[in-house]
């Protein structure tokens, strides 16, 4: 095999000896074996003393993108001399794909363990491209080269961690919510949550988020006022939770996890367990490796579900546990790994809130979408990009591919108070495989604003199952995505960013919807026989177009920008 120049890349411990299996060119170190679990799909396992690694080579033929689940992480192809990426329980999922032309995965692959160094590259010298993996004492990878969609291999890939790490998903986690952060940022009150939480609800928005401000009089920014999560802004909590439980709205309340504040009694009482000085933000980072940390954060997060009566936690910042220059665990600390102490404290939290409401829910965020948490979360949203459709769109749909049966939530949708109705119609068609938040204030909107809303997450809620739990085929990530489908049992639903044809085929669908969020209007469907009855709505759910029509014809089927095409048969 051709050496290459790889300067991030550690040494190999005890050097690679090749395997052969499924026709894969193979490497691994220690005692390895390798099998063809499934057609193009082979299992390595390699086991030693130390680190041990595993890697491989395909031919870089037809390529066009690594696929990971990291934020801007998809859309080029990397040099093998590029530093590897780390994962583990606080960030990211051991799980990439190269894509090729036509979607096709020339190689998926995923790692059973959370906590994995992983390399992937271009190798100049040949023009090969190269994976490695390495994890200490013991790793299982699955790499898949069947050539199917990528999608597809992805979601095997995820299948085969198990979806039975889940603890169980409330429905109510894949309903559209209201978040009050870019609405109202840290100034939140009672009476600005419970009117938000009513009009939200008269649009379609079965939850309300309450995120920073709760716990501080303070309104600029920063952390310095974590730990102690004492309801400051939200006087006689209880109570205005009831009012918000009899508008029939479900109540999250956010906590930044990791921070304990330099202004808080919680860092004079645990404060000096700290994995890092956050001073930039007027706080630590609580070591959770020490048992007092972790009773003592989960006593006052659970608090939230067990005295005020809300139904879960936004926990957020997770992924600041995750650090390269964690120091060693001090006395008092009943475990070495940072990961283990994370997920002792998850699992603490989990079990207190479900035992005090078996539908609690908990949202985790983006980067820390691990497998090794789900049995600890019930939603997971893309990390912040306000503003931003396409970013949100291509971080939705990421998560999606790495999350398995967790559902996903998109970053908060806010607007400039003048924006059209047919934007905010394709804010909300760029999110529409993900679980939508809107983040504005309600009070503000115009009929058609409001009317367009209203109709986008009607859309949502009635092709739950589709949107959120059908197959999903996502197309060109190289491109970030211009064309998204879902397949559910006997409807399709696709997305359409840019001017791109339809696929119609198949005899077994009987709905098929076309969200258009591009400026051209003339949707061209292809491969379609047969007659369907034609519905075409613009931004604001009114009828433009209605009658039958012959979907092996030539001619554009007209949908407005932010508009809705419905096909039956």
């Amino acid at each position: 095999m051709t050496e290459i120049w790889e300067p991030h890349a550690p040494a190999a411990a005890g050097g690679l000896r090749p395997l052969h299996a499924g026709g894969l060119d193979l490497r691994a170190s220690g005692a390895a074996t390798a099998r063809e679990v499934a057609d193009g799909v082979v299992e390595v396992t390699a086991r030693g003393t130390g680190e041990v690694r595993i890697e491989w080579r395909v031919p870089c033929v037809d390529a066009t993108a690594l696929w990971t689940p990291e934020p801007r992480g998809t859309g080029w192809l990397p040099a093998a001399w590029s530093a590897p990426r780390r994962t583990g329980v606080a960030a990211g999922a051991p799980i990439a794909a190269l894509v090729g032309t036509g979607d096709v995965a020339l190689c998926a692959f995923a790692a059973e363990r959370p906590d994995v160094l992983a390399g992937a590259g271009v190798v100049e010298e040949t023009g090969e491209f190269r994976f490695w993996a390495e994890a200490p004492d013991h790793l299982t990878v699955r790499i898949d080269t069947s050539g199917r969609h990528y999608a597809r291999c992805l979601a095997d890939l995820t299948a085969w961690w198990g979806a039975d790490r889940t603890a169980g998903i409330p429905e109510a986690a894949r309903r559209p919510a209201y978040s009050t952060w870019y609405a109202m940022h840290q100034d939140v009150s009672p009476e600005r949550v419970e009117t938000q939480a009513a009009l939200g609800k008269e649009l379609g928005l079965d939850v309300i988020i309450v995120d920073d401000g709760w716990m501080t009089a303070d309104r600029t920014r920063g952390y310095a006022h974590c730990g102690d999560w004492e309801p400051v802004s939200l006087p006689d909590t209880a109570a205005h939770v009831r009012r918000v439980h009899e508008l029939g709205v479900r109540y999250l309340l956010w906590y930044a996890l990791p921070f304990i504040g330099k202004d808080s009694a919680a860092y004079r009482k645990i404060g000096h367990h700290a994995l890092a000085d956050a001073a930039h933000l007027g706080a630590v980072v609580a070591d959770p490796r020490h048992p007092e940390v972790r009773a003592f954060l989960t006593d006052r997060l659970v608090r939230a579900v067990e005295e005020w009566g809300m139904d879960g936690l936004k926990v957020d910042f997770v992924d600041w546990f995750a650090r390269a220059d964690a120091p060693p665990a001090g006395p008092g600390a009943d475990c070495a790994s940072v990961d283990e102490g994370v997920e002792r404290l998850l699992a603490a939290i989990r079990r207190r809130i479900t035992a005090a409401n078996p539908e609690a829910m908990i949202e985790h965020r983006q980067p820390y979408v691990s497998p090794g948490l789900w049995p600890y979360v019930t939603m997971i949203r893309a990390t912040d990009c306000p503003l931003s459709p396409q970013e949100n769109r291509q971080r939705t749909i990421d998560v999606r591919l790495a999350a398995g049966p967790v559902p996903v939530h998109a970053d908060m949708l806010m607007w400039h108070p003048t924006e059209s109705p047919e934007q905010i119609a394709c804010h909300l068609i760029n999110v529409l495989f993900a679980v939508p938040q809107i983040s504005v204030d309600l009070t503000a909107q115009s009929d058609g604003r409001r009317e367009a809303l209203a109709f986008w997450l009607g859309v949502f809620r009635e092709h739950t199952a589709t949107l959120q739990l059908g197959e999903l085929l996502p197309a060109r990530p190289d491109l970030g995505y211009p064309m998204v489908t879902a397949r559910g049992a006997d409807t399709v639903v696709v997305a359409r960013y840019a001017a791109l044809p339809v696929d119609a085929s198949g005899d077994n669908w009987r709905t098929l919807l076309l969200a258009n969020a591009d400026t051209d209007p003339d949707v061209r469907l292809t491969g379609g026989s047969g007659t369907a009855a034609m519905t075409v709505r613009d931004a604001r759910g009114r009828i433009v177009r209605q009658g039958g029509i012959e979907l092996d014809r030539a001619d554009p089927v007209p949908v407005p920008r932010g508009g809705l095409l419905t096909l039956r048969r």
